[in-house]
């Protein structure tokens, strides 16, 4: 009993940093959403006017930011895994190097990012002046930039460390003794990736797809930057906690889209899950 209330009393601070930073904003969010807005006074009210205006009005919009968060995620969880493998069991000596590469990205700027990509698939960016250069085209493609595909593509380069981390931590508990376990009994290179290595990374494959799918379905600058035309839901919650004013409404898409995006996780974590059975 008296190890069990010691236990408790050394939890007790991350406990309290967890309810202060984490379980009461989401609980104020939850109560804000069903207020409503009279002459940009907050009102309390009990209405569920702002859930019906996201599914009537902003549906559309949810969808596509749903759309493609999932698509940057599959791509940037693809590109993670195959970089980790590489690390993992091709580079040797070099895997170390190779990481350190990954973390010293994490310290360049996000709208550096941004705008090198800016610069790259602008009209009269590097991409368009190179490819004219060697003949392939005569004018530029203008569909390189603000576009869906410039908003994905800046996105798997901002967000890759997020997948590579968490899956490169997984595979190194994968031994190289389970591996040539898996080749003496009979397993080609494909059947031991699928059999031993995915399954024993499915933690940090569900994991790195989490990060990347949250941080590209709460983003509102990138495709604001180089989406152009293209609005996604963080573009449309952004003004309502500012020049709108309309805080219920912000707080109603944010549940909604939180709510949707904890449905996304689930079923690729089903879906991993399925794969990686024996």
């Amino acid at each position: 009993m008296e190890n069990r209330l010691t236990a408790y009393w050394l939890a007790a601070p991350s406990a309290l940093i967890f309810v202060v930073l984490f379980i009461a904003p989401m609980a104020f969010f939850v109560v804000l959403s069903f207020w409503q807005v009279d002459y940009f006074v907050l009102t309390p009210a009990a209405t569920l006017a702002n859930y019906r205006d996201v599914f009537v009005n902003y549906w559309h919009v949810m969808a596509f930011t749903v759309a493609l968060a999932t698509a940057t995620a599959v791509v940037t969880t693809l590109a993670g895994f195959v970089f980790s493998f590489l690390a993992r069991f091709r580079a040797g000596k070099w895997a170390q190097a190779l990481l350190f590469i990954v973390l010293i990205t994490l310290f360049g700027g996000y709208l550096m990012k941004i705008y090198a990509w800016k610069t790259i698939l602008g009209n009269e960016g590097v991409l368009n002046t190179a490819l004219i250069a060697m003949g392939f085209i005569s004018t530029p493609i203008t569909t390189l930039l603000y576009s869906p595909q410039a908003v994905v593509i800046t996105l798997v380069h901002f967000s890759l460390p997020f997948a590579v981390l968490p899956i490169y931590a997984s595979m190194r508990g994968v031994t190289d003794i389970e591996v040539e376990a898996a080749r003496d009994l009979g397993a080609g290179r494909w059947a031991t990736l699928a059999t031993v290595i995915v399954p024993r990374c499915q933690a940090g494959i569900v994991a790195g797809f989490s990060f990347v799918f949250l941080i590209t379905a709460g983003d509102y600058v990138t495709p604001l930057l180089v989406g152009g035309k293209q609005t996604m839901i963080g573009n449309l919650i952004a003004p309502q906690f500012g020049a709108q004013f309309n805080w219920p409404l912000g707080a109603a898409m944010s549940l909604v889209m939180l709510l949707v995006a904890v449905a996304v996780i689930f079923v690729f974590r089903t879906l991993v899950a399925w794969w990686s059975r024996p």
